[in-house]
């Protein structure tokens, strides 16, 4: 009901000239999607209570966490709704980019869904079978970036672009674009979902990301900008920055309730769909490297733990960190949770500037 309602408000509000501009739709987004989270979150958190949707707490873990098992979990239903209502009333269904980046931000979302459902309410400890998890998640990301490669009608929808430098852009081709397409979508979504471990760590940083994947998506849009700035023309890629407006305010609007102490938890339902929206708008905007350095907390939280698994395994037994993911190990060395959230929300902050300089240093 509430989304046929926004879709028939975005049919009327279409016939004023003034919705036409990107800049307003982004902030409209932004803030409708804000306001659906603060609306529907007592309501979505005491639904979750009332069916016993509680984090389980691993017992090696900091004993710090003991305390938080039984908070309500799967709180990522609400971003999906609050972004989901935001980019019905205000995304523009003509664009084919709107389409797919929403498509695979809901697919993964299902996916995380089934596999929070079976660990919390079937009490199953395994959930989805690490296989098919992988594989549900793998095909969806080379769904939607099939559909780009098919649509790959111009030379900058498949070169890679190396930022600080105006004409270093490396040829991929369709199969090139697929298997970078793959690592950006599928790696942001599992790199999101490792960060999901401390209140408000992963929310935050997925908003000021976003932030930034905003601004790349309306000037890659815009010929002139583009041209000013030597990044590449992309038609069409301004849209995603009211997609980037609705995934933002859903993620500030569930922050005010993930904030430490958390009252509910995101779960793989909404980590795994933020990653995956955040790559597939990287990859349109074909900004994966710039993505990759705004990014970075994730990306070190996903490396942490893979160097902690190869190294255990070849090593007899033996640890890199006191444990993983990297916000645990600083952690257990003497680091308060707020501390290690506010820290890194610094570090998030300073990468996005950092990405946003490459606008102009080339």
């Amino acid at each position: 009901m509430l989304l046929e309602l926004a879709l028939w408000l975005s049919d009327w509000v279409r016939t004023f000239h003034v919705f036409s501009y990107i800049t307003l739709r982004t902030m409209l987004a932004a803030l409708t999607s804000l306001f659906v989270a603060f609306a529907l979150g007592p309501a979505v958190i005491r639904w979750l209570a009332a069916k016993r949707i509680g984090q389980t707490v691993r017992d090696d873990g900091p004993q710090s966490h003991l305390g938080k098992s039984g908070t309500p979990t799967m709180g990522g239903v609400l971003i999906l709704l609050a972004f989901a209502v935001s980019i019905a009333l205000w995304g523009d269904w003509d664009n084919g980019y709107v389409w797919v980046v929403t498509l695979v931000t809901l697919g993964f979302g299902v996916v995380g869904w089934v596999d929070d459902w079976r660990k919390v309410v079937r009490r199953d400890p395994r959930g989805l079978p690490a296989r098919w998890k992988y594989l549900w998640t793998s095909l969806i990301a080379l769904a939607g970036v099939g559909y780009l490669a098919a649509n790959a009608s111009l030379p900058v929808h498949t070169h890679l672009y190396v930022p600080f430098f105006k004409e270093v852009a490396v040829p991929l081709g369709a199969v090139g674009l697929m298997v970078l397409g793959y690592f950006v979508v599928n790696g942001a979504a599992h790199a999101v979902n490792l960060t999901d471990g401390l209140d408000g760590l992963a929310v935050l940083p997925v908003v000021l990301v976003t932030g930034g994947l905003a601004v790349f998506a309306y000037v890659a849009g815009h010929a002139v900008f583009a041209r000013y700035l030597a990044i590449p023309y992309v038609p069409g890629a301004g849209e995603l920055a009211v997609v980037c407006g609705a995934l933002g305010g859903a993620g500030l609007g569930f922050l005010w309730f993930n904030a430490h102490p958390a009252q509910v938890f995101m779960g793989d339902v909404g980590a795994l769909a933020l990653g995956a929206a955040m790559g597939m708008i990287a990859l349109i905007v074909r900004q994966e490297i710039v993505f990759f350095v705004m990014g970075g907390v994730f990306v070190a939280e996903a490396i942490s733990v893979m160097a902690q698994v190869a190294y255990f395994r070849f090593s007899g037994g033996r640890r890199i960190l006191r444990m993983a993911p990297l916000h645990h190990h600083f952690e257990l060395s003497g680091w308060k949770e707020t501390q290690v959230v506010v820290r890194f929300w610094i570090v998030t902050i300073v990468l996005v500037l950092v990405g946003l300089s490459t606008l102009k240093l080339r």
